[in-house]
């Protein structure tokens, strides 16, 4: 995992996990014939849960975001809008890098308000196929509930992340927000809010490779037994 914190590595981590969160209509062959269908909707809400359980909890220790291999937060787009002012302030790579990990920190409420709504998400989400899940590849249960969630993770995180800035009154984010004419927290929330919830899919489903290379982990026996099937 040398060189996935920050720069090219995170960026060619990230496309690799764009490209596999991307890959849920080349799902496998269904298989896992013995378990049944109802066995194997099981092994996938509980793959889901526990990488959702361990995503979330790595994500909301302080620098949650910031340490993680795949879930580092870049700066929005937002804060690169040209400018005579933001030229000044904002292509300073020096405060750049205070904001972003200022935005990094502050997502970390963002993926606390998201939880409880992903957690609920993989226990009320219908699973039509669960043996095309177990065998579609490394995120395939991911890829399932993040496309069966939609925007639900964006919608639950904008309020937050809006109240959470403007407590926070921080001189560097309403430095870079007043260098940028026409935008307000409102906005710099909905931004930062996006680039979240690409964070928060992205380490899910790092968790469920993760799980998935090494069941045995888990402790839990139907999951061990259903992934081995798989």
């Amino acid at each position: 995992m040398e060189g996935w914190g920050s720069g090219k590595g995170t960026l060619e981590r990230r496309a690799v996990l764009a490209a596999l969160l991307a890959g849920a209509g080349a799902l496998a062959l269904p298989g896992c014939a013995s378990m049944g269908q109802g066995g194997q909707v099981e092994v996938v809400r509980r793959l889901l849960a526990l990488s959702t359980q361990r995503a979330f909890a790595r994500l909301t220790q302080p620098d949650g975001f910031w340490n993680s291999a795949v879930a580092r937060i870049n700066l929005p787009v937002l804060f690169g809008k040209p400018g005579s002012i933001a030229s000044k302030v904002l292509k300073s790579s020096v405060f750049r890098e205070k904001l972003q990990h200022l935005l990094n920190n502050i997502a970390e409420d963002g993926a606390r308000r998201a939880a409880p709504v992903v957690a609920e998400a993989v226990r009320g989400t219908a699973i039509g196929d669960g043996a095309a899940l177990l065998k579609g590849g490394r995120t395939a249960a991911t890829t399932y509930l993040r496309q069966a969630m939609g925007p639900a993770l964006v919608n639950a995180m904008i309020p937050e992340l809006d109240q959470v800035m403007r407590a926070a009154d921080d001189p560097i984010l309403g430095q870079a927000i007043g260098a940028l004419s026409g935008v307000n927290i409102q906005d710099a929330a909905h931004a930062l809010a996006l680039e979240a919830d690409n964070a928060i899919w992205y380490e899910i489903g790092a968790s469920e490779a993760e799980i998935r290379e090494n069941p045995a982990s888990t402790n839990d026996p139907v999951l061990i037994a259903g992934l081995k099937l798989s």
